[in-house]
């Protein structure tokens, strides 16, 4: 039945219980109510000598349907409370009279890997994903993680699975003791129903997880390890509270005991489900999902073609960030440059972005040999006969842009999609020249492309279908959140370190021509230019907004001011209003967020992008934008439009047009409506 378990007795006299609520066995109220039920038919029978649980095709759990978070929740008792955690997870299940054994294969995330948890022992594939991920939810685990994984793993180790829900192979969890043994897919089921009878032969040990205290450190260390993650969380991120009533809760256990500990983490969260934090990770979850789901393309169920062998054209830095994000992500590469010098130096480029990871110890050196394996370097266009799809990158020209892709037109075969990794131009305009429009599209990464993880995927009236699908598919497959745009709008994450990291010359370019064809809604910058006259040309100078040591780490420059002086000099500012220098920390915030806001919505009403939750995605992945509170449309609803446009409408009349609301936020604020919008929004492009 689905969205509930199953039990099959063997003749060994093994019971296999079976999460089964495909795809990936999330667990729900039901799926935990007959997984009680399970367990208590197991556990009377007579031909029961021990109990295995596991999850159907292939995949334990997922942990809980994310459906049941972030929504309201009426006050419970003490018993409804604990109802999951105490009463089936510990008395039921780990307190049973026959041994529990986890059989782990795929993912075991959340509520799926705190049932393994409380099993009397745990054996997984290889390849098998667990961790508990409940904090990028807003929430803590819910089902006793909280107290059972520091038993197994130690305090340092579980602090950091759970405060950055970080997850782990099978042959990790090994190392750290989290699983008990390995074992292929063909034979883990048959490994796991062995132990469980020597558990029951007492040839193995019967291990109660919530009591162990082997992997525990000694209290003073335990506090002092709790207090520095209490710190190190404030530092990174002084406006969320629930890491913070996690670690409590975590010390709880360790001060007082486990027992009482599952009581104060199921009251823990029961809050926090109810917060707005929670309300809005869950949300950018949700409009995540929803962002790769496009009008009219969804309905011809269109399946992704294979690409195999992707080329890159020229264009310095982005060309060796983008070839190396390719390579690591297993796709052949051709990279191509005009000259041997510049081909020499953008493979160097690569091999030090592969020997940094070596370095940081994210990668092996064995693992960069062979990643280097995949890519080769090219002149010409002789070796794109068989390359499925080309990532043109090269500089802010447009005649040139138009050049590479009347040859690619001539050299590459009649499946191959051409994208152009464009900043300022229209993809329609650099393929003008082509009779291949209907394959031509824009990919737009970050600079720092192997670690950014959003890419747009920029189209045209005439790009095909398929090519959309196919470009969804290959952004998934390279672990990007693809999103769809009608015409680039540019990400931003910390403005003026990335100014730094593109290179100051490449935002004098670009913002050049917004001045141009925006007017009333950029500025021309003269700070730039001061900092340019000084050598001061951003990361790769040493130099720009920041300092930079040899490791290309930032640090904050006091000599700014002296360049900020200039800059005002140049533009004749002969004062600053001292309304400014008394502006409260939130008001800044709004000043500088609303007309990103106001941006925002030029989009939605200019059909730039699909739904309003797609920009809450782009905004959170792309500029920065901080996930707890929904991303940047979803903030809007904490201020409401009438408030926003009324801000925007003032500072309009004090400081300029910039500030001008749109017309999209003068007609939500007259109805006093939600800058959000309900229903999927048919793109200009009539895809």
């Amino acid at each position: 039945m689905l969205g509930r378990t199953t039990v099959e007795v063997r003749a060994d006299g093994v019971a296999v219980v079976t999460i089964n609520n495909p795809p990936l066995n999330l667990l729900s109220v039901d799926v935990i109510l007959s997984l009680k039920e399970s367990i208590e038919g197991a556990l009377i029978r007579d031909d029961v000598k021990a109990i295995v649980v596991t999850g159907s095709r292939g995949k334990f759990s997922a942990g809980f349907d994310v459906t049941a978070f972030g929504g309201s929740q009426g006050k419970k008792t003490k018993m409804e409370l604990g109802f999951m955690s105490i009463q089936i997870v510990t008395d039921t299940l780990e307190a049973a009279r026959k041994p529990f054994v986890a059989a782990i294969e795929g993912p075991a995330f959340g509520g799926g890997l705190e049932i393994a948890l409380a099993c009397h022992a745990r054996i997984s594939t290889s390849s098998a994903q667990l961790g508990l991920t409940e904090l990028q939810y807003g929430i803590l685990p819910g089902l006793g993680g909280t107290q059972r994984l520091p038993r197994l793993v130690g305090l340092s180790k579980a602090l950091e699975m759970i405060l950055m829900s970080k997850r782990v192979e099978g042959k990790e969890a090994r190392t750290l003791s989290l699983v008990d043994a390995i074992a292929p897919a063909d034979k883990l089921l048959e490994l796991a129903c062995q132990w469980a009878l020597d558990i029951v032969e007492c040839r193995r040990p019967w291990m109660i997880s919530l009591y162990r205290t082997d992997k525990l450190e000694t209290l003073a260390e335990a506090r002092a390890i709790l207090n520095s993650a209490r710190l190190e969380v404030q530092r990174q991120n002084p406006n969320v509270v629930h890491p913070l009533v996690c670690i409590d809760v975590i010390g709880q256990g360790i001060v007082s005991g486990p027992r009482k500990a599952l009581w104060k983490e199921a009251e823990a969260l029961q809050e926090l489900r109810q917060s707005s934090t929670c309300r809005s990770l869950v949300h950018v979850f949700f409009a995540q999902r929803q962002i790769i789901k496009i009008p009219v393309i969804s309905k011809m169920n269109l399946l992704p073609r294979k690409i195999v062998k992707v080329a890159v054209v020229g264009g310095g830095l982005m060309s060796s960030e983008i070839a190396t994000m390719l390579i690591l992500s297993n796709y052949q590469v051709i990279l191509k440059e005009t000259n041997k010098k510049h081909l020499i130096d953008a493979i160097s480029r690569v091999k030090e972005n592969l020997q940094n990871r070596v370095k940081n110890g994210r990668a092996t050196q064995e693992g960069l040999e062979k990643s280097l394996s995949l890519l080769e370097g090219v002149l010409d266009y002789d070796k794109f006969k068989d390359v499925d799809l080309v990532i043109e990158a090269e500089s802010e020209s447009l005649s040139l842009k138009q050049e590479i892709f009347s040859n690619l037109e001539k050299c590459c075969p009649l499946h191959c999609i051409f994208t152009s990794n464009i900043s300022t131009f229209s993809v329609k305009l650099v393929g003008e020249r082509t009779k291949s429009q209907h394959r031509i599209a824009g990919i737009h990464f970050f600079c720092l492309s192997p670690v950014m993880p959003l890419m747009e995927i920029v189209h045209t009236e005439c790009t095909s279908p398929q090519v959309i699908v196919d470009l969804i598919d290959f952004g998934r497959k390279m672990r990007k959140t693809p999103i769809m745009v009608l015409k680039s709008f540019g990400m931003q994450v910390g403005p003026f370190r990335m100014l730094d990291v593109v290179g100051l010359q490449v935002f004098v370019v670009i913002s050049k021509k917004f001045v141009e064809s925006l007017p009333d809604r950029s500025y021309k910058s003269q700070l730039i230019p001061s900092l340019q006259q000084d050598n001061r040309k951003g990361e790769r100078s040493g130099k720009g907004f920041y300092n930079y040591d040899n490791c290309g780490k930032a640090s904050p420059d006091p000599k700014l001011s002296r360049y900020m002086k200039t800059a005002r000099d140049a533009s004749n500012v002969t004062f600053i209003d001292s309304e400014l220098t008394k502006l409260s920390d939130s008001e800044i915030v709004e000043m500088i967020l609303f007309p990103a806001l106001n941006e925002a919505c030029r989009m939605i009403s200019d059909g730039v992008v699909i739904r309003s939750s797609d920009l809450d995605v782009a905004s959170v992945l792309g500029m920065g934008f901080p996930a707890y509170r929904g991303g940047i449309i979803y903030w809007s609803d904490s201020f409401g439009s009438t408030y926003i446009c009324s801000r925007l409408e003032k500072w309009s009349k004090e400081y300029g047009v910039f500030f001008r609301p749109c017309d999209y936020i003068m007609e939500r604020s007259a109805k006093s409506i939600s800058l959000q919008t309900s229903e999927t929004r048919q793109a200009k492009s009539q895809l």
